[in-house]
């Protein structure tokens, strides 16, 4: 399925294990049965868990909820293979100034209920999710528009309901004035948080998340909650991606060895992570249906500053602990090679991703002691990482730990949580005892996106609570550049001033290690690492 990622928080990874270490996960014979769902003809299959949320675009943040989400809802923009712009509902999106922009919608876009996408369809929606009364978790996604604060004062009620910053000019057409020129402003309308609304969602917004309508290549069926999710082929769908199968069923494994046991039983179509036990020998169970392929996405980790344990910490104990990190061997031996070390807080496909001239990413174990102790140390001498059990990432943690334990001497243990929203809920709720697996996927293709929406002091996903105004004083500048070239130029600065700050814990790339089986063909990777499931077709 094509389209810009609300997956932002990524759940399943680590695709981990030597075949020596790889016996994680139950071999208990139900664990392949077939959901008793069943799955209809013409549809396929992928294994998708449980979204945090309802299923609102502005308030899905991690790749669960988002798979569902993309196929339902379609924004303006897309963005293709290469992280190139395609345009989507929108005919043209347009500036000469970088703060004022135009948007012409393409004329004949529905709802699923026949209602017609205009203007004010997005217009409506944007000024809902930015409001602060509805707690949508993307909310900072709209904070560049003119009028926000008062849609989402930082204390207090709303003063108004609406951004002044957003006009209609017709059916088909608005502008959107921004405070301030952000030459980067496209881009971040291809990400799903930007989708429109019917007129029915503001009957029951609470209902509506539960069965949504959308605009997008498929239609909203059943969701059997911590089960699965089913929608169904829309013919009237006027995008790029229209679907080239019946339907599709998102369903929900509780391991990753389970979704690949139904994979290869016949049961399950697509997986997008095969785990710990079986990533040894899935190129031979898969052949041809075995995928390898880098995306835009990085695993860090990410200290709670609210913690007893890195609250005023010192930076210099986060960049020893980094340096007590050999991501080398950990890359090539438990994570089998399918991970490349990072050298930034930025993956490859985006652009403005940089080589940091900087020691914190080596190994160092002699450098990394010496950072601790000037720093004053770890209290109490140890931390946790907290992660979910459901997504194949304890064998990491596991040697993430060995090896600071072994080069410095402090104390690591993994804390991990059930599954994917659990883990999620705790960030949200700052309930993180230590630092927390960071795995962040694109939902645009600049810098911009893995700094600004990560650890500027008021975005939404900046879970680790880090604040620094001179950060945010970089990023503001980087925001009013005069073009993309010269705000992505900004952003680097940025991201070299964080190498002093360590709001994170840069540890690898991700690539993506699934694959599909004999039933399906056409099963492709976006820019994003997410599977292309509307152009999968049943054999």
């Amino acid at each position: 399925m094509r389209g810009a990622k609300s997956a932002k928080w990524v759940a399943g990874a680590a695709v981990i294990a030597l075949a020596a270490t790889a016996c994680g996960g139950s071999d208990s014979s139900d664990e392949g049965k077939k959901n008793t769902s069943g799955q209809p003809a013409g549809y396929v299959s992928i294994d998708v868990g449980e979204p945090q949320k309802p299923l609102m675009p502005a308030d899905t943040n991690e790749s669960n909820g988002s798979y569902v989400i993309q196929s339902l809802f379609t924004q303006l923009l897309d963005f293709d293979d290469k992280g190139e712009i395609v345009l989507t509902n929108a005919e043209s999106v347009e500036t000469e100034d970088s703060k004022l922009w135009t948007v012409k919608l393409k004329a004949g876009w529905k709802f699923h209920n026949g209602e017609a996408v205009t203007a004010q369809s997005y217009i409506d929606a944007w000024n809902w999710y930015a409001n602060v009364e509805n707690k949508q978790q993307n909310a900072f996604w709209f904070s560049d528009i003119k009028g926000y604060e008062d849609v989402h004062p930082e204390k207090g009620a709303p003063k108004a309901k609406e951004m002044s910053g957003l006009k209609a000019v017709d059916d088909t057409t608005f502008t959107i004035e921004l405070t301030d020129k952000v030459p980067y402003f496209n881009y971040k309308l291809g990400y799903a948080t930007f989708a429109p609304l019917p007129k029915v969602f503001y009957d029951d917004p609470k209902a509506f998340g539960q069965k949504p309508i959308g605009n997008g290549p498929y239609t909203f069926e059943k969701w059997t909650h911590k089960k699965l999710i089913q929608v169904k082929a829309w013919p009237e769908y006027q995008g790029p991606n229209k679907a080239a199968n019946k339907g599709i069923q998102f369903k929900n494994y509780s391991t990753v060895e389970a979704a690949y046991t139904d994979l290869v039983s016949g049961n399950l179509d697509m997986i997008r992570q095969v785990g710990p036990r079986d990533l040894p020998k899935y190129k031979t169970d898969l052949g041809d249906g075995a995928i390898d392929q880098p995306y835009a996405a990085i695993q860090t980790l990410v200290p709670a500053f609210y913690s007893k344990t890195f609250k005023d910490i010192d930076p210099k104990v986060l960049q020893g602990l980094s340096m007590a990190i050999d991501r080398d061997t950990i890359t090539k031996t438990v994570l089998n090679g399918t991970r490349i070390p990072a050298t930034s807080f930025t993956p490859p496909q985006v652009k403005g991703n940089q080589t940091l001239d900087s020691d914190i990413l080596k190994y160092n174990p002699a450098k990394a002691k010496e950072l601790i102790k000037a720093g004053g140390g770890v209290p109490e001498n140890k931390f946790t990482i907290q992660y979910n059990a459901d997504g194949g990432h304890k064998e990491w943690v596991t040697a993430v730990c060995e090896s600071i334990r072994n080069a410095t001497g402090v104390d690591c243990v993994g804390d991990a949580k059930p599954d994917f929203p659990t883990d999620l809920e705790a960030r949200d709720n700052n309930q993180v005892k230590g630092v927390y697996r960071g795995g962040w996927v694109a939902d645009y293709p600049v810098n911009v996106n893995f700094l600004k929406e990560l650890y500027h002091s008021k975005a939404e996903s900046n879970n680790g609570r880090f604040n620094d105004k001179e950060i945010d004083a970089l990023m503001a500048k980087g925001d009013k550049a005069d073009s993309l070239e010269e705000s992505v130029a900004a952003y680097q600065e940025v991201e070299k001033a964080l190498v002093e700050k360590m709001p994170a814990i840069p540890l690898w790339y991700y690539a993506i290690n699934g694959g599909h089986g004999k039933n399906v063909d056409n099963v492709k990777v976006d820019f994003h690492g997410d599977l292309e499931l509307t152009g999968v077709t049943v054999k």
